[in-house]
């Protein structure tokens, strides 16, 4: 990332290199990463496919860090034609789980409960914020994760958010790199329930997600 700092007075100086280094921070220390299973095929896909019996729905996930409250990482599910997260530069991986180009397959229960307990450690919580929505709204969110393609990291909200602006009723979002500044802006839609999931483990975010996949496997 390059800046450049020419010809600017001393407060908008240390304005821009505070920004920089809150940036990089989020870089550093997000939950984002490049994807680590090859891409899926179709044939997997169609096979770990599941569809939630429930009503269709937007859920935006937001991991907090429990000292700064900063966000370290945003991820959505979707609940369409089939339930699958939206993990855009994500770390979730999980042998049972097929993913391709940042999009998790066959999200049933145990798969979301994995995802919640791999990112919720003695650092970080993690926030869920479920949105009913219609069919449509939901099969176009379904469609844009899908042919949305890799995400590079640390643009896990941005591109989180670019989907849902195209969305109808979504489009008043405003952009953001910033996970905790897109979870208050979803928490405004009428009928969002919001809940926190808690663990006091290991701050060790690979310590988690081997532990959550040694429990899927089970």
């Amino acid at each position: 990332m390059r800046i450049v700092l020419n010809h600017m007075a001393p407060a908008d100086l240390g304005r821009t290199v505070l920004r920089a280094a809150l940036f990089a921070g989020c870089i550093a220390l997000a939950a984002c990463a490049e994807q680590k299973k090859p891409n899926a095929d179709a044939a997997t896909l169609a096979a770990a496919s599941y569809r939630h019996d429930g009503p269709a729905a937007l859920t935006l996930i937001t991991v907090i860090n429990n000292r700064s409250g900063q966000g370290g990482h945003t991820a959505l599910m979707i609940n369409a034609s089939e339930r699958i997260i939206f993990d855009p530069a994500g770390s979730f991986y999980a042998d049972v789980v097929p993913e391709k180009d940042d999009v998790l397959y066959g999200v049933y229960p145990a798969v979301e409960r994995a995802y919640h307990s791999a990112h919720a450690r003695s650092t970080h919580h993690v926030m869920t914020q479920r949105l009913e929505v219609t069919s449509e709204q939901a099969q176009i969110a379904y469609q844009l994760a899908v042919t949305n393609g890799r995400v590079a990291g640390a643009y896990c909200a941005r591109s989180t958010v670019a989907i849902l602006k195209q969305i109808p009723g979504f489009e008043d979002l405003n952009e953001t790199f910033y996970p905790v500044k897109l979870a208050d802006q979803f928490a405004k839609f009428p009928g969002v329930v919001t809940k926190r999931y808690y663990e006091d483990d290991s701050e060790d975010l690979q310590e988690g997600l081997a532990k959550g996949n040694d429990a899927l496997n089970g």
